[in-house]
């Protein structure tokens, strides 16, 4: 029986669906998934050794110091910030500086978060509307092996999925360092033969930087679901509106010679202000050997950007400061049916699914500024961008210990900038291999070629850049739960990317640059040692080169080489609880000949908490808890100073680490 060595049916199928198609065979023998509390990685769940799903349990027991860290869930992802809290964050995994979001694809509830064609940089994620109380899980996905995955997944995928129902109403109040306020209400309830939930989050910060960030941020969530597993569906609204100012990266020469503080700014009106608008729709139904899922949003968005990262450079009356701006809707859709087949006598499993994007940005504009008041528009466009993705997916049961997962993906974009337009399309062959288990033990064998587009703006005109620019990956996996109570993945991969994408200090964006290739290896381990008592432990080392030789060298710049994590929980231990979090991301070279590089950084998260009643509990979490003189992010590039050479000086700039910082927590279910 298929059920007995998936143990689940492995993606979204499951074993009720495999059961129904072999009920002849009996089911007495069928091994069922245990779920470990806070992740689900058993042998059977997953594809690829580094695939799998973070729980709603370990989001709410480990401290996070900023919205987007709920990605650094995703074993051997890094999570940083070179600028205000308002703008999205800074991404690191597998070997990649993912810069805001290019080669990691972001959904939530079927809804995407990268922003295609951004005024700031290509794939922009920005996950701040998120309410973490309101997330179910997080299935994460590395590699370019899955044909659900189109743009943006190469290095990886994450599908956030929110709760339908709340088991309590949550109201939390946390007050901290640096002026920090949030408040949080949220709870669910019966109505219209479904449940409604709603979730409110407003929060205020200033940070320990000279120039206050006066973050002021609103987030709202109303969801609508009506059904069960088998049959429903869910309607979401949500709105957030966040404003902040902004301390971005700085020159290391002007802190030592004294010119600012270590938290001090160059261009005190740097800052943003941001607003996003969505709706969205979904639907699944599963009869007795098939599932249709569908889904639709409509979501608009507005970013204001305000950066100045090279000062006197080029304007050396009115400074450099620019003005990234845009307006965007966006809508789109999605269908997928998933069914059983037998040929030959092998059990199969087969998967259609279309996927359609529109984007409609205007204006998207590049702007000179000086103190967020407009000098010049550099540029202003009017883009519109269109896709469409196909793929199909077939699952073959060759014998109860070797399964094959085939698949093709096909996609196509058209773009329209002003009257400039383009087109291309993509096809991407995707195999994997599964033996196993043994032994508690299975194995994987994973190809898949994929791709991310560029910015449209760069596709069209005189000399366009690759609309759509491949990249070709395989992993060699295992995972293992041969000791109870773990769940161990390890994996080998590579990666080849046709076009690198490489951070420029004069523009604040990202630009192409030569084809690169990534090898690396991951180690992720998560332990259950005692009902009270959980261990995480994720390893990860890679290698980031340029494919074509040059003498400039051949290293890519900010291409991350070591990570580290490892968490403690603790829980149930009368009435306290809490948890301990190591992070390490090594240094990483800033040129490409690997003269110059970063510095290594070592942080430690901790929580202690204390249940006064049944319902209410008072939490302190704790962030560089040694205070650590680190950064959170470092470029080199050529930036001028008053007093300086008229051409500039060359030198590292960094964002540091905010210095130790507490957050009390009262929360109480109602």
């Amino acid at each position: 029986m298929i059920c007995k060595y998936t143990a689940g049916a492995v993606l979204a199928l499951g074993c009720a669906l495999l059961d129904a198609a072999t009920a002849a065979e009996g089911d007495a023998a069928l091994a069922s998934v245990t779920v470990l509390g806070h992740y689900d990685n058993a042998i059977g769940t997953t594809d690829a050794a580094s695939q799998g799903t973070v729980t709603a349990n370990l989001i709410a027991n480990r401290p996070a110091l900023r919205t987007g860290e709920l990605l650094e869930f995703v074993p051997g992802m890094i999570v940083t910030q070179h600028s205000g809290d308002g703008k999205a964050n800074q991404y690191f995994l597998r070997g990649f500086n993912l810069d805001h979001g290019t080669d990691f694809a972001t959904w939530v509830d079927g809804v995407p978060v990268n922003m295609r064609s951004n005024a700031h940089g290509q794939g922009y994620s920005d996950l701040n509307f998120l309410i973490p109380e309101l997330v179910q899980r997080i299935d994460y996905k590395k590699g370019s092996y899955f044909a659900d995955e189109g743009d943006f997944s190469s290095a990886g995928a994450a599908h956030i999925r929110l709760s339908d129902q709340l088991k309590q109403g949550i109201a939390s109040l946390t007050v901290g360092s640096y002026g920090y306020q949030r408040g949080v209400l949220a709870d669910s309830f019966a109505a219209a033969d479904g449940t409604l939930l709603y979730g409110l989050e407003l929060s205020r910060n200033n940070g320990p930087w000279q120039t206050p960030e006066q973050v002021r941020k609103y987030s709202a969530t109303l969801r609508y679901s009506h059904g069960d597993a088998q049959n429903g569906y869910s309607i979401t609204a949500m709105a957030y509106r966040n404003r902040w100012n902004a301390t971005d990266q700085v020159p290391l020469r002007a802190v030592q010679s004294g010119l600012i503080d270590r938290f001090g700014g160059i261009d005190p009106s740097d800052g943003g202000d941001t607003a996003r608008t969505s709706l969205a729709w979904n639907m699944h139904r599963r009869d007795s050997d098939r599932i249709t899922e569908a889904s639709a949003y409509l979501l608009h968005s507005s970013l204001e950007l305000y950066s100045n990262f090279t000062y006197l450079l080029n304007d050396p009356v009115n400074g450099d400061q620019f003005q990234q701006s845009e307006r965007r809707t966006v809508g789109g859709a999605s269908a997928s049916q998933a069914w059983l087949s037998q040929i030959g006598g092998i059990d199969m499993r087969n998967k259609l699914g279309v996927e359609t994007r529109y984007d409609h940005i205007a204006p998207i504009g590049l702007y000179a500024t000086a103190a967020r008041q407009r000098l010049s528009t550099v540029r202003e466009d009017r883009v519109d961008e269109a896709s469409l993705g196909l793929y199909a997916e077939n699952t073959s049961y060759w014998t109860p210990s070797l399964r094959s997962i085939a698949g093709l993906r096909y996609d196509a974009y058209r773009f329209k900038v002003n009257d400039d337009r383009a087109s291309a399309h993509k096809f991407s062959p995707k195999l994997s291999l599964i033996f196993g288990p043994w032994r508690d033990t299975e194995y994987f064998i994973n190809y898949g070629a994929g791709f991310h587009s560029n910015d449209a703006r760069g596709v069209t005109g005189p000399a366009p850049a690759p609309p759509l620019v491949g990249t070709r990956g395989a992993e060699l996996g295992v995972r293992s739960s041969w000791l109870p109570g773990l769940q161990s993945s390890f994996s080998l991969w590579a990666l080849d990317i046709d076009s690198e994408l490489v951070y420029a200090g004069d523009s604040g964006q990202t630009e192409a640059s030569r084809a690169s290739r990534r090898t690396g290896v991951e180690w992720s381990n998560h332990y259950i040692a005692a009902p009270w008592l959980l261990f995480d432990l994720d390893l990860s080392a890679s290698r980031a080169r340029y494919r074509d030789s040059d003498p400039a060298g051949n290293y890519v710049p900010e291409a991350l080489n070591k990570v580290a994590s490892f968490g403690v929980t603790v829980k149930d231990i009368g009435r306290w609880f809490g948890g301990l979090e190591l992070r390490y991301f090594g240094q990483r070279p800033l040129m490409e000949d690997n003269s110059v590089r970063s510095a290594a950084t070592t942080l430690a998260y901790g929580r202690i908490g204390y249940q006064l009643n049944r319902r209410t509990r008072l939490t302190l979490d704790g962030f560089n808890l040694f205070n650590r003189r680190a950064s959170d992010i470092d470029y080199l590039y050529t930036s001028r100073l008053a007093g300086e050479p008229a051409e500039g000086v060359s030198d590292v700039h960094f964002h540091p680490v905010e210095p130790r910082t507490l957050r009390l927590t009262l929360s109480h279910n109602f």
